[in-house]
């Protein structure tokens, strides 16, 4: 792990902190399944970030001031957040044109996340068909 992301895990409360390693760990599996390259971990904003040669980066965090939610984010300049909402809107809740919110007190909606994270790192072979491929 990146040592900038790993300090910055450690300031999580320890289930929010399981829950994001949870997600990494998907990040990092998507990657290896569809053979996307390495995936590089760094903190953008404070956040730590995940990206591959050919995706959308895709970031995540929790804070203090709203402490019942974790976000996911990905790039508000793409179609993701508008084609995640098409197809998950029922699923998953999201707040504007750039993040997932998840709740701290439920368990991830693993099948939904992991196919919004596989299409985000996907994305540049993607972002040209419809619904982008979902």
């Amino acid at each position: 792990m990146n040592p900038d992301v790993e300090a910055k895990f450690a300031t999580y409360p320890e289930d929010v902190c399981t829950q994001l390693l949870a997600i990494r760990t998907l990040i990092f599996d998507i990657a290896s399944e569809h053979e996307l390259g390495t995936v590089e971990e760094s903190l953008k904003w404070g956040e730590p970030s995940y990206a591959v040669k050919g995706g959308s980066p895709v970031r995540m965090n929790w804070q203090a001031k709203a402490p019942d939610q974790l976000g996911v984010y990905f790039n508000c300049s793409t179609s993701l957040v508008a084609t995640f909402r098409e197809v998950y809107g029922d699923e998953l809740p999201f707040a504007g044109n750039r993040e997932l919110t998840l709740s701290r007190a439920e368990p991830l909606p693993l099948k939904p996340l992991q196919h919004c994270l596989e299409v985000a790192l996907r994305y540049h072979r993607l972002k040209k068909l419809p619904l982008l491929g979902m």
